[in-house]
């Protein structure tokens, strides 16, 4: 599901990450635990398609991020830690936007986002300017 192989990242003559190779199947969970600058972040992002590796390979699905970017890209979920979202919007005004830069809209749309507002208990609040969510609501608004 996950592959990387001999994936670096450098910053001048900064190593980030330094050859990390790894596979991570289908239906196994994986974490990156480690200090401050040991390249947790950074790998994550060449993962999500943020960033590209210096060398070496990053596939998702068997697809690969650096000749396949939408393919691969289709099958990760990113949530940064300081998201942007528009702060004007209501959450259920955010999820048709978002819906609408994937091409989708209509009756089907409409019940998706009432699905899922109730499964992460944002019902209350889809009418709600996005300024007056958490951190935590934020993030759950991006899932």
């Amino acid at each position: 599901m996950l592959e990387l192989r001999e994936v670096w990242k450098k910053y001048g003559r900064f190593e980030a990450v330094k050859g990390l190779s790894l596979d991570v199947h289908r239906g196994e969970i994986f974490g990156f635990l480690g200090p401050n600058g040991a390249g947790k972040t950074t790998t994550i992002r060449m993962v999500a398609g943020v960033l590209r590796p210096t060398s070496g390979r990053v596939l998702v699905g068997g697809d690969d991020l650096a000749s396949e970017p939408e393919r691969a890209k289709a099958r990760v979920g990113y949530i940064p830690d300081r998201p942007y979202l528009y702060d004007k919007l209501s959450g259920g005004e955010f999820l048709r936007f978002v819906a609408g830069l994937w091409g989708r809209e209509g009756r089907e749309v409409e019940e998706r986002i009432d699905r899922l507002l109730e499964l992460f208990h944002l019902t209350p609040w889809k009418d709600e300017l996005i300024e007056s969510y958490s951190h935590g609501m934020r993030q759950k608004l991006l899932i």
